[in-house]
């Protein structure tokens, strides 16, 4: 879909949408637009009414959007309103269609930064994921395919759009990765993917088993001991800081392009689904992919560690020891538990090789949180106060909205293992969220950590405001408006 901005003026034919706040819904701009606005519509958030066009304009469709009170426009609510646009004319089948904001003076964002949002939210709201479609019929179609945003103040609002373009194009990066089927993104598929993006100036380093093994990453290797493909550990690193010594920020995500559960074999019933079972790597590789192109001013480095969960003769089995790089030893009494393992390497080689700012760690890790959360929020974990609260505020800001969980002994100690430092499964019945991120936490030492379990936001069984039924890209957004708000200057 192609967005345009351009000076304001009134189409003469086509599929004209005009946006109106609630107190201009009576204004002389908005009687020269239509022949009469309807009485149903009084401009409230996010309605959508048809309208009657004047006699000499000779237009298919004029629709009237609500934007609701001047006092409560958001960027955040602006972006809903243009997805919901989006859907209203696809739904009867628009190609094209103008948008019209003569009210600028009036709003406290302003015309530019209200034009921008909306077309930030109909693109987002507009991906879809066909590639494997053949029958034409069949095959999923957005029907619009150019909105055109007119307004006086169209060159700032292209200049802002163009910013918002970016981290869009790293969410759809995201949501195609999480979409791919398993027998398509495999582990080395995946890490070639990431060597592509060396393209925008991010350095790209892939470990193999051979590697890591040397690197003493029993943990992570334990995981994909079943499966054909070889695990794989990568690194993406951003040095945008004028002080390229500087300590980064780092990112790790859980990247088990599929899981079945190993030995403890998942139920069949969605088990296509745990092709998702990658979302927070997903996250983390479109965050560097944003970074990267718009030449983000901050050291980052992205980690994630790629494997398959599978069943077969060499998979581990529950009741099997590991050691991990960090030395401690994991009693494995659930192999379906097996993200925490990928992370518990991961982290502590981020920790020891990069000595980082921070330490972020996204993951679709349990069950639970989907019990607690649903679809809403993703569970936020964290040993620093102003990093969580930082968070938080990012995703209030995006729309990708965190709850924070306690990290406390009591659930710590449930982690106890007769023979082992621990195991990877709480011993009581609960918490099972909160266990698993007691566990990640002993493989963070003293670094500042939060862990994000999106395990309920990656992909969706339906649609929610900026995103189809499906892979949503999770976490994208949160973290590039949470780099760009406490580190970038």
């Amino acid at each position: 879909m192609k967005i345009s901005f351009s000076k304001l003026s009134f189409p003469n034919t086509g599929v004209a949408v005009i946006a109106v706040t609630q107190e201009n819904v009576n204004s002389e701009t908005l009687a020269k637009f239509i022949a009469k606005s309807p009485a149903k519509f009084k401009g409230k958030f996010g309605h959508i009414v048809p309208a009657s066009p004047p006699q000499e304009h000779d237009l298919d469709l004029i629709l009237l959007v609500g934007l609701g009170k001047k006092t409560e426009i958001s960027t955040a609510r602006m972006r809903k309103v243009g997805a919901n646009m989006m859907k209203c004319l696809n739904a009867n089948k628009i190609a094209e269609a103008s948008i019209i904001l003569d009210e600028g003076k009036n709003a406290s964002l302003g015309n530019s930064t209200i034009a921008a949002h909306l077309a930030y939210g109909a693109s987002l709201r507009a991906y879809t994921f066909n590639k494997y479609i053949t029958d034409k019929k069949k095959k999923k179609k957005i029907s619009i395919k150019e909105l055109n945003f007119r307004l006086e103040e169209s060159d700032i609002a292209a200049s802002i759009y163009q910013g918002l373009d970016i981290i869009k194009e790293g969410v759809f990066y995201a949501r195609d990765l999480v979409s791919e089927p398993a027998n398509i993104l495999s582990t080395e598929n995946y890490a070639n993917r990431c060597e592509d993006l060396a393209a925008l100036g991010l350095k790209v380093q892939v470990l193999g088993e051979k590697e890591m093994r040397k690197l003493g990453m029993g943990s992570l290797l334990s995981v994909g001991l079943g499966s054909a493909m070889e695990s794989k550990l990568v690194v993406l690193e951003w040095n945008g800081a004028e002080d390229k010594k500087e300590k980064p920020l780092a990112f790790i995500g859980k990247g088990v392009v599929f899981d079945t559960g190993g030995i403890s074999l998942k139920p069949p019933p969605n088990m296509g689904d745990m092709k998702s079972d990658m979302g927070g790597s997903a996250a983390v590789v479109g965050l560097m992919k944003v970074l990267a192109t718009r030449n983000a001013k901050v050291n980052v480095v992205g980690v994630i560690g790629l494997v398959e969960n599978m069943p077969s003769g060499t998979a581990q089995r529950p009741g099997d020891i590991v050691t991990s790089m960090s030395g401690q030893t994991i009693e494995v009494l659930n192999t379906d538990a097996e993200g925490r393992l990928v992370l518990a390497d991961a982290l502590w080689y981020t920790k020891e090789k990069f000595n980082p700012k921070l330490m972020v760690n996204l993951a679709t890790l349990t069950g639970a949180i989907v019990v607690s959360l649903a679809d809403i929020y993703a569970g936020l974990f964290s040993n620093d106060d102003a990093l969580a609260n930082n968070l938080i505020e990012a995703g209030c800001d995006t729309g990708e909205k965190l709850w924070r969980f306690p990290l406390v002994d009591e659930y710590d100690r449930m982690l106890d293992s007769p023979v082992a430092d621990m195991q990877n499964i709480g011993n009581g019945r609960g918490a099972g969220s909160i266990t698993a991120a007691q566990f990640l936490k002993r493989f963070v030492g003293n670094a500042k950590w939060a862990h994000l379990d999106i395990a309920g936001v990656a992909m969706i069984k339906g649609e929610n405001d900026l995103s189809p039924k499906g892979a949503t890209g999770f976490g994208v957004r949160l973290l590039n408006s949470f780099v760009k708000s406490n580190f970038e200057k």
